[in-house]
């Protein structure tokens, strides 16, 4: 017996697809409870079953709701059948839209393009090779649809892939070709932009897993030697060796040496932070300068970076729970309209003595007001000039579920390194002291980092440079253990370093003044480099990442397009985030936090105000991005993994743009509802018709073209720009 069966299915990109295999494996007393569904990975686990499962019986059973389904380990070792079917997606959808365009072209130039859109009549058949080119792009464009309608129809159920089927069925019915061209290929495009939607965020976990490195430098217990080993294979416990320029392979405990670790990835801190003996380091972050050992404390599936890839796939598959209300109404729409017609054409030739043939005339006409071409494409269109308006103007949307979600929000979380500030640490301030000069303070200072890659060195040797003051480097250089530097320059001694270093220098000479002026800049955000001789300070550097210029109104604006609540979510330090908050007038921050405390404070935002976006650039954001109902990525300097994971990226990183969206955002749901509301009310008021007798075959079919065309228009007017309310 099996109490753990794995599977992958070819084509699970949405909530539909988790409803049909649930329903699909009820017959087999599987508690819901017992399925777990990784959407991002397309995997489905079966957990703790207590009678035994055949694999074949499972393969059977989700094979019959049109998915394929494939052992886990078959698909491991082979994994191209998900690749081919994607690609098969893209081509049969651009095959369709080809022939769609070749038929109306056609059209239009023999018979006239007001005939071709419907809008006038001639005593004339249709073109043949238009009627072909419209046929193949429905056959073609729903060549992944058909099949799953047909076994929807076999199971009893109604969902989208059945309404698209009578949709379609009935424009070719009553001689639409061109609708029923377009609707398919329309919603063609819109599953192929679910699925691609999906496979980003696959191929962003992969990107994550490529961080660490495979292998590592292991100290072998017996002989001492330095072997390289398997990450998979190293245990708790072992020592393992970093060199510079390396990648840490696993979490652990550094035992000898220390460096600056670049963090970033992890925990987005702006600078590389000095780490020494007994300080804890991470799988991912980048070792700069000295040589490392440390001791493993967690197994590669185990390290923090292991638990950011569990984080995002978790998110991305409770995302996709939700089920849209297209599929619930689809449910009740399609055999509700169906049975309407059934009884309209039965009811009064067996019960009130009508004519049959006039009755079953009437039921034709239900028929053709239950196809409800209009009502599918009012969505898709809308959906599809909302993204493309959105593109043209430098946002990134990855599908329609997301171009939704900024009019529901009700707060936004922000990221600080990169987001809110440019990540790039500039100096911005020079205090120079006892008759020292600008030019003297950045020519020691540029002499003492000359060598130095840390990225305050290259912000100090950047402002040298900009100001033309040629720099040598210093001589007898060395490190002053966790505070500084010192070397010899013209022949007289110099030191650099923090706040800790000057009050340690204070027992030998005046700080008073300098010491003043540290805690002044401190207090405004700066990182504070200082700079003395044996005998005196020359004077103070003031390093800091400069808050990104389109600030000074985004939150006032972000305001009076509804958002209320605005936070900011940073793992740099309190006094910093503090400072920073003050700057820009941000009234809440959470600081020092890893990504599972971004998380955790998302999800706890989500309880209590509803719903949240989180905008980001770092590795370190994605997972709170991927728990946010919208995560959103600065396009131009975020990190790949932040801007596959995040739903929506702005292009180029203009923060300005975020007030446009939420309202871009709230014009499109008023299109959408635009849409539906007339479509549905055109439907009703020729059901009532049509059950009065008042409606013939060509009204309906009129209404129905008419009503398909005026949505199709009004969703267009999403593709012009518009400015914020």
């Amino acid at each position: 017996m099996k109490n753990e069966l794995n599977f992958k299915i070819v084509g699970m990109d949405c909530s539909e697809e988790i409803s049909a295999i649930k329903k699909a494996l009820a017959r087999f007393t599987i508690d819901e409870n017992q399925l777990n569904f990784d959407l991002l990975n397309g995997k489905l686990t079966i957990n703790n079953h207590s009678t035994p499962l055949e694999e074949t019986d499972i393969l059977t059973a989700i094979q019959q709701t049109g998915l394929e389904a494939i052992p886990w380990e078959s698909f491991k070792a082979a994994p191209q059948t998900e690749k081919s079917q994607s690609n098969s997606r893209t081509y049969t959808t651009l095959i369709a839209f080809v022939m769609l365009m070749a038929g109306f072209i056609f059209h239009g130039f023999t018979q006239g393009f007001g005939v071709a859109f419907g809008l006038q009549q001639v005593n004339m058949p249709m073109p043949i090779l238009t009627a072909v080119c419209y046929l193949l792009a429905s056959l073609i464009g729903g060549w992944f649809i058909y099949p799953k309608a047909w076994l929807t129809l076999k199971n009893k159920r109604a969902d989208i892939n059945l309404l698209m089927a009578i949709a379609v069925i009935g424009a070719i019915a009553i001689g639409q070709w061109f609708e029923a061209g377009s609707v398919t290929v329309l919603f063609s495009i819109a599953l192929l932009l679910e699925t691609w939607s999906v496979n980003r965020a696959r191929k962003a976990v992969q990107a994550l897993l490529d961080l660490s490195p495979k292998v590592a430098w292991l100290k072998d217990p017996i002989t001492e030697k330095w072997l390289q080993r398997s990450v998979k294979e190293i245990a708790v416990g072992q020592t393992v060796m970093i060199k510079p320029g390396e990648t840490v392979p696993l979490d652990g405990e550094i035992t000898k040496g220390q460096s600056y670790i670049n963090q970033a990835p992890i925990t987005g801190e702006s600078v590389p932070i000095l780490k020494s003996i007994g300080d804890p380091i991470y799988a991912g972050t980048l070792n700069q300068e000295g040589s490392l050992e440390f001791i493993v404390k967690h197994k590669n599936c185990q390290t923090v970076l292991a638990q950011i890839i569990r984080k995002i796939e978790q998110a991305q598959s409770k995302r996709a729970n939700a089920e849209k209300w297209v599929d619930k109404f689809a449910s009740y729409y399609t055999p509700t309209m169906i049975l309407i017609a059934i009884a309209i054409a039965c009811f009064p030739p067996l019960f009130l003595q009508q004519p049959l043939l006039a009755s079953i005339y009437q039921g034709l006409v239900i028929l053709v007001i239950a196809c409800p071409c209009a009502l599918v494409i009012s969505t898709p269109i809308s959906i599809v000039a909302g993204l493309s308006c959105a593109a043209r103007h430098g946002i990134l949307i990855k599908g329609g579920v997301y171009l939704e979600l900024p009019a529901k929000l009700k707060a936004l979380a922000f990221d600080k390194t990169g987001t809110l500030t440019e990540g790039k640490p500039t100096v911005q301030a020079i205090m120079p002291l006892t008759n020292h000069s600008q030019e003297g303070l950045l020519k020691i200072a540029g002499a003492l980092e000359f060598y130095s890659e840390h990225p305050i060195a290259s912000a100090i040797m950047t402002k040298a440079k900009q100001q033309n003051i040629l720099i040598q480097a210093a001589d007898d250089f060395s490190a002053i253990t966790g505070k500084g530097i010192e070397g010899k320059i013209d022949g007289q001694y110099y030191w650099m370093g923090s706040h800790k270093l000057l009050l340690e220098k204070g027992t030998s000479i005046d700080i008073a003044e300098a010491e003043q002026a540290a805690k002044a800049l401190e207090q405004t955000a700066h990182t504070v480099v200082i700079i003395g001789r044996d005998n005196h300070v020359c004077g103070l550097i003031g390093i800091r990442d400069p808050i990104r210029p389109e600030l000074n109104n985004l939150f006032a604006d972000l305001r009076k397009v509804g958002l209320k609540h605005l936070i900011m979510l940073t793992g740099d330090n309190n006094g910093t985030a503090q400072a920073l908050a003050e700057q820009i007038d941000l009234s809440e921050f959470h600081a020092e936090l890893m990504p599972q405390d971004k998380m955790n404070h998302i999800e706890r935002m989500q309880h209590d105000i509803g719903e949240v976006a989180m905008i980001g650039d770092g590795i370190n954001d994605a997972p709170a991005m991927a728990c946010a109902n919208l995560g959103i990525a600065m396009g131009v300097i975020g990190s790949d993994v932040a801007i596959e994971t995040a739903d929506v990226s702005l292009m180029t990183d203009d923060l300005s743009k975020l007030p446009w969206l939420i309202s871009h955002s709230h014009r499109v749901m008023r299109v959408i509802k635009q849409n539906i509301t007339f479509a549905i009310l055109i439907k009703c008021i020729f059901l009532i018709l049509a059950i009065s007798g008042l409606a013939t075959l060509w009204m309906a079919i009129a209404a129905d073209m008419g009503a398909s065309l005026l949505v199709i228009f009004n969703g267009l007017r999403l593709l012009r720009y518009h400015q914020p309310r």
